[in-house]
């Protein structure tokens, strides 16, 4: 279980980021762990902490046919030694052959249960909450994706690599990542919102990172141009941008990341905006001129872009800087919060 961290910080020569004066990296948080990569990992970490916390109890989550959450909970679960059950969307997959990601869940012991799709979007509601309770007894849930209050406060961790990583004097930072159910932004947002902190320990046993406090600040919406201005006379720069990109159509997403930061911080945290332009149609939907993208990009720069998540984040912000709306002088900071596609 012990993660690679910090993740990789690279630096990509990208001719349309250069021409016009922005600079590119990439924050390779794939590379954290071989199981749970990414957001996956710093989304469960406290989860698990959490579960194990008053003996082990199973882990029961919830995830679509080709859930990466699912197959990250069920690694975790053979690594620490805790049972795992996957809630499937669409009891018409129980009879099929399981694709490449579900048989992976079960192979590392998962026990896949498939409901409705009209049970599913209720999945949240007492009864179906109950009924879920008597089938498989008490267990430790998890919502779709990993996203609660626990998530956001792991993510958060990732905000504060790169606020102590990035050089104020390199012009205004963006930082762009991929957004599902918004976990990842909420507590990303949070980190770069934080004063850089110390160096966290980490368990010998179990390699979860036990992060010491950070001060930590607040914002209201109509205090940020007050506090950038006090940042700059302070010398220190505005703090980072954070950019996230719906994979999912749909305007709920800002309701959902406002709530999880109020429910982990106690507020609004951090400068964060979404831009719902790139999402290609939906969830694990794409596009020819996505794929052309992607293709290119692997061609450019050795790095193979999953559609579902990572490519629609580059294909957005490659498209805001060639539009002038990403300011020259600037860097962009894509978070890479997922594996490679599978070949």
């Amino acid at each position: 279980m012990r993660p690679a961290l910090p993740s990789p910080l690279q630096t990509v020569a990208d001719p349309r980021f250069a021409r016009r004066g922005v600079r590119l990296l990439l924050k390779r948080d794939d590379l954290i762990h071989p199981d749970l990569p990414g957001n996956k990992w710093r989304k469960l970490e406290l989860n698990l902490r959490a579960a194990t916390a008053t003996g082990p109890r199973p882990l029961l989550t919830f995830g679509g046919a080709y859930s990466n959450h699912l197959r990250a909970t069920a690694a975790a679960g053979r690594l620490l030694g805790l049972a795992t059950i996957g809630v499937v969307r669409g009891d018409e997959l129980a009879d099929r052959p399981l694709n490449p990601v579900l048989a992976r869940c079960a192979a590392d012991g998962m026990r896949l249960h498939f409901l409705t799709r009209s049970a599913y979007r209720r999945k949240a509601e007492p009864e179906v909450r109950e009924a879920l309770r008597a089938r498989f007894g008490d267990c430790y849930v998890i919502p779709e994706g990993g996203s609660n209050a626990l998530a956001a406060t792991g993510c958060r961790a990732l905000g504060r690599e790169l606020r102590a990583a990035l050089d104020p004097a390199d012009g205004p930072h963006v930082v762009g990542v991929a957004c599902g159910t918004g976990g990842t932004l909420a507590g990303l947002a949070a980190g770069l919102a934080d004063h850089p902190p110390t160096d966290p320990t980490t368990d010998p046993t179990t390699g979860l990172t036990v992060a010491p406090p950070v001060e930590q600040t607040t914002d209201q919406p109509a205090d940020r141009a007050t506090e950038r201005a006090d940042e700059r006379a302070a010398g220190s720069g505005p703090r980072p941008r954070a950019i996230g990109f719906p994979v999912l159509r749909g305007d709920f997403l800002a309701a959902e990341i406002l709530a999880l930061q109020t429910e982990a911080f106690g507020a609004r945290v951090g400068d964060w905006e979404l831009d719902g332009r790139f999402h290609c149609g939906g969830y694990a939907r794409t596009t020819p001129e996505l794929d052309a993208f992607a293709a290119d990009f692997a061609d450019r720069h050795g790095l193979a872009l999953d559609r579902v998540y990572v490519a629609k984040l580059l294909y957005g912000l490659t498209s805001l800087v060639e539009a002038g709306a990403i300011a020259g002088g600037s860097t962009v900071t894509a978070v890479i919060t997922g594996p490679a596609p599978a070949p």
